[in-house]
C-alpha cells in the first residue's frame, strides 16, 4: 500500500500568509532593534547605533 502523505507542503500559501508583515514595512513601520554585531562604531568623532528591522532585514545608522 501507498505511504499517506500531507498536501500541506504542495499547497500554494494565501497572500495573507505570503505579506505577513511586509506591508508595514513598506509603508514605513519597521521594527527596529539594535544590532549587537557592531556594538561601537564611530563616525566623524561620533559614537553611531546600527539598527535592523526584525521583519524585512533593512538597516539604519543613527548618530548619538
Amino acid at each position: 500500500m501507498a505511504d499517506i502523505r500531507s498536501l500541506d507542503a504542495f499547497r500554494k500559501a494565501s497572500k495573507k500568509k505570503a505579506a505577513a508583515g511586509k506591508s508595514l514595512c513598506l509603508n514605513g513601520h519597521h521594527r527596529w532593534a539594535t544590532d549587537t554585531s557592531t556594538r561601537f562604531d564611530s563616525q566623524q568623532g561620533k559614537l553611531v547605533t546600527r539598527s535592523v528591522c526584525q521583519r524585512c532585514g533593512h538597516s539604519r545608522v543613527t548618530s548619538q
